[in-house]
């Protein structure tokens, strides 16, 4: 068993917390002109891939599970005050689709595979019952997106069973929203735990 300093309780359990499949199948039903069905999927990574608790992530339309628009992998480092979540991207991420739900595909990931995105951490403190997560201040992590280049402001709420988040990109230069929802944020239930996957400490 993996052993972690007893400081990285806080750190443990958000990663417990974050660990799994969320759907907002629930806010698709209810109001499907404005929330299309989707997954966010977080699964743990080997320790030995960071000597640390890091994830792999996408989120996928639930019509087409196999053809993720967004994936990642994370890293969690225990800061004290907060958890600091490195976010990298993948070089070749056409090539790991499907890797949250077949264990096979998550085991061809390694480091070589990733590469970091400066200024997009994110930025997590603990408010009673749930996490809050922030983009690290400063307005630069930057996303091209339809010839406009924007930089991303997102808001995550976690607890042990939901996740809503709200992801924006507002112009560098007039910060006028450019894209995200524009109906409020996703609002996301765990229907499957991965929890027992990540690190425990003995």
């Amino acid at each position: 068993m993996t052993t972690l300093p007893e400081a990285a309780s806080d750190l443990v359990t958000l990663a417990r917390w974050m660990a799994g499949d969320f759907s907002n199948v629930k806010q698709a039903i209810a109001n499907p002109k404005d929330y299309a069905h989707i997954h966010v999927f977080f699964r743990p990574l080997p320790f030995a891939f960071f000597s640390a608790i890091g994830f792999y992530s996408e989120q996928v339309y639930d019509y087409d599970l196999w053809s993720p628009y967004r994936q990642g992998i994370h890293c969690l480092v225990d800061r004290g005050n907060h958890i600091y979540i490195e976010n990298y991207s993948l070089k070749d991420s056409v090539l790991y689709a499907g890797a949250a739900r077949d264990l096979n595909i998550l085991k061809t990931i390694t480091p070589n595979c990733i590469e970091r995105r400066p200024n997009c951490s994110m930025v997590f403190t603990q408010e009673g019952s749930l996490f809050r997560g922030q983009v690290e201040p400063g307005n630069l992590c930057l996303i091209e997106k339809g010839g406009c280049q924007t930089y991303l402001v997102s808001d995550v709420e976690i607890t042990e069973t939901t996740w809503v988040s709200l992801d924006k990109g507002l112009d560098i230069n007039t910060h006028e929203q450019k894209w995200g929802s524009e109906h409020g944020p996703l609002r996301f239930e765990k229907r499957e735990s991965f929890a027992h996957e990540v690190p425990a400490i003995s």
